[in-house]
């Protein structure tokens, strides 16, 4: 796969459909890589006539590894140098989860390198909405016991159940194989975390969603166990004009089975602007 110079560090990236099409920027969650979007997603939204460009956030997957910590706006800043390196002007911007909130950002501080915005499973950073549990902020933060790769990926595949959708749960050996794949390509905890300090550090959004102009989907999981659904709801409040739809049976991911019923969604905003 290609790379790009953005932002003064290498994006690993990929795209999808012609370039003569409208492009729509898939922005990852903490830690996790673009091979992991699924490829039904992918596959349906370039049917729908858009160029679908993925890409590993810095700190993750084969791009740039940053010695130093920065901040989540810097990773918004490397999405628009990564359309800048492939000559988009503008963009629809989907992002999940921590995605979701650079993609935030991006709409707040690149107001005119947007078309649209789409907040997937993300948060406002509203610090008097009540906070995760205490178990899935214990399945997030815990680490495998033992240091060894068999341990680290029967434990991702772990999680992804607990996280997953519950109405569209993925077989054990799918979750196997995708942790599998992802260690494999790269196992970079240290990246990990400093992205989860750029969230942090970042704290709310709440006043600074409202300069968002972009218009704007956000679509949480009914019964996402990490972000839970109060958390998409005040996302959308505090965007002018923002849409908010839950989706039943949905957790914190997008597999394969339910990808065409997000991809519908998705299309069918685009369609309306």
């Amino acid at each position: 796969m290609p790379t790009a110079q953005a932002n003064g560090i290498e994006l690993e990236y990929a795209s999808f459909g012609p370039v003569s099409d409208p492009a729509i920027l898939l922005i990852r969650g903490l830690g996790t890589q673009m091979v992991e979007w699924s490829n039904r997603f992918i596959t349906d939204l370039t049917a729908m006539g858009l160029r679908v460009v993925i890409f590993d956030n810095r700190d993750v997957g084969l791009s740039s590894k940053v010695d130093e910590q920065y901040a989540l706006v810097d990773m918004a800043a490397d999405t628009v140098g990564l359309m800048d390196a492939l000559n988009i002007q503008a963009a629809h911007v989907l992002g999940i989860s921590m995605g979701g909130m650079v993609a935030q950002l991006m709409a707040i501080h690149f107001p005119e390198r947007l078309l649209s915005l789409i907040s997937v499973m993300s948060s406002s950073g509203n610090p008097e909405l009540p906070p995760m549990s205490d178990e899935a902020r214990d399945y997030l933060l815990r680490s495998a016991s033992s240091g060894e790769p068999e341990a680290a990926i029967e434990m991702s595949a772990d999680n992804a159940a607990y996280f997953g959708s519950p109405g569209y749960p993925e077989l054990l050996s799918v979750r196997l194989a995708r942790a599998r794949m992802a260690y494999e390509r790269c196992h970079f905890p240290v990246g990990v975390a400093r992205q989860m300090t750029a969230v942090i550090n970042d704290g709310s959004r709440v006043e600074r969603l409202a300069k968002i102009v972009a218009p704007t989907l956000v679509i949480h999981g009914a019964d996402d166990p990490l972000v839970e659904p109060h958390f998409g709801e005040d996302t959308a409040a505090n965007i002018p004009g923002a849409q908010y739809q839950v989706v039943p049976g949905m957790g914190h991911n997008i597999p394969d089975a339910l990808a065409p019923d997000i991809a519908r969604r998705v299309g069918e905003f685009i369609a309306t602007l």
